[in-house]
């Protein structure tokens, strides 16, 4: 049970009547029926790293995906079938014997199927695209109990807005060979020449094996830097991440690895099992007037917080920058529901607090709202046009509209939840309402 209902941050987990695990397709069925029937609430859980409390957790039924952990190579059609109780740690450890990989999760712990679901950025987004746009099908089960294969050949009109509850994917590989990267901790004093050299690398770098993220953070009363650094190969051409390399730093393990190794050396589990909430703003450009605000955003709210909270342990503040290259979203003509326009690529900063009280969650919740509001202005005032831009599902909060995210998509997919789901089962359950 605990398992069934346990989320990464515990704000996110609910006390459920019951925990059903199924195991295949038709008990997906048999409880979709129950459940739509007896009208019953209930929620469906991958990996449970979701922030928006409600969305994989009820106080209902909680459906519960460990069982469907198949992970299946087809070396000949280069794709990979993977179930969606798994989390993208598994998939790599699996796959690294083969020489290849997916596009998945850049962080540890990260669960296969919300990711994919929501879009995906990865650490591979540079050259393929978003997870989204390397799926070749999908295993459905329909509110009504049917199962299909779903594929952009068969059900052009489901792959686009799936409706039911999915538990396979199968993906696209990519051959992978040792990365080089790691993380790096930069303390206050030298925060100034990570945002210039930030500024240069989203501008001038176009090598697209290199990414980054680096996270401006609030912790224990002062600000400072987690900056991963990411090459696609076992050696990085000289230039491309000197800037950082030559900061003074407070720890470092930067050095080449396995992919696996490399996403785990992430910091992300470090703040779990503590109350959560991410959102986010779409930006174009991280210049260094932005990055600016963006500091002092972290500094001000970290201050501001602790202040009233008169403390200066147990809460973390930390906004993500994660430059992508323009190009991202042309490397697939096969449509989505996120992006709802791919004329254009705006990053997807990722804003991301954590605290102790459940009395304060509305709190954190509302200064969330506010600083995104206010960094979503200052990049406006700089000339960045993202006043209609679409946020990104998987960071953006609980009540962010639907136009927000699937733009003029968004009629279509209510034309299909309709055709698909007439009964709203699937309104019985968590996420963002259609």
């Amino acid at each position: 049970y605990l398992k069934g209902i346990y989320h990464w941050a515990i704000s996110s987990s609910q006390h459920a009547e019951c925990v059903v695990e199924p195991g295949t397709t038709s008990d997906v069925a048999n409880i979709l029926d129950i459940l739509g029937r007896t009208r019953t609430p209930f929620a469906v859980k991958g990996g449970g790293h979701t922030s928006n409390p409600g969305f994989s957790s009820s106080e209902g039924v909680q459906i519960a995906m460990y069982r469907f952990s198949e992970i299946d190579y087809n070396e000949a059609e280069q794709t990979v079938t993977l179930g969606a109780g798994l989390i993208w740690d598994d998939v790599y450890a699996a796959l690294e014997p083969y020489g290849v990989n997916v596009l998945g999760g850049r962080v540890t712990g990260l669960g296969v199927a919300g990711f994919t679901l929501g879009g995906g950025y990865s650490w591979k987004t540079n050259q393929y695209g978003l997870t989204i746009d390397t799926v070749v099908a999908f295993e459905l089960v329909k509110p009504d109990g049917t199962v299909l294969q779903v594929t952009n050949e068969t059900d052009p009109d489901l792959f686009f807005g799936l409706k039911g509850i999915v538990t396979k994917f199968t993906l696209k590989t990519f051959p992978q060979t040792q990365v080089w990267g790691g993380l790096i901790t930069v303390t206050e004093s030298h925060i100034d020449e990570i945002n210039e050299a930030t500024a240069d690398f989203s501008a001038n770098v176009k090598d697209p094996k290199a990414e980054i993220i680096t996270a401006y953070n609030f912790l224990l009363g002062q600000p400072g830097i987690s900056q991963i650094l990411f090459y696609d190969g076992p050696n990085p051409p000289s230039g491309i991440f000197d800037k950082f390399m030559d900061v003074p730093f407070f720890t470092r393990d930067v050095k080449t690895r396995s992919f696996l190794d490399l996403v785990q050396a992430s910091p992300s589990n470090v703040t779990a099992n503590q109350r959560a909430i991410f959102h986010t703003v779409p930006v174009l450009d991280y210049t260094p007037s932005f990055l600016n605000v963006l500091l002092n955003e972290t500094i001000f709210w970290g201050r501001e917080l602790s202040n009233i909270l008169e403390l200066h342990t147990g809460t973390f503040i930390s906004y993500a920058v994660e430059p992508f290259l323009p190009d991202i979203l042309t490397h697939t003509d096969q449509p989505s529901a996120y992006p709802p326009d791919r004329s254009t690529r705006y990053t997807p900063l990722n804003v991301y607090y954590t605290w102790l009280a459940e009395g304060n969650d509305q709190l954190f919740h509302d200064t969330v709202k506010q600083s995104v509001s206010h960094l979503t202005a200052a990049a406006v005032n700089e000339g960045q046009q993202v006043q209609q831009a679409p946020l990104y599902p998987n960071y953006a909060i609980y009540d962010t509209p639907l136009t927000k995210l699937y733009g003029n998509n968004l009629p279509r997919l209510q034309a299909l939840k309709k055709v698909h789901d007439p009964d709203n089962v699937m309104g019985l359950a968590g996420g963002f309402k259609f």
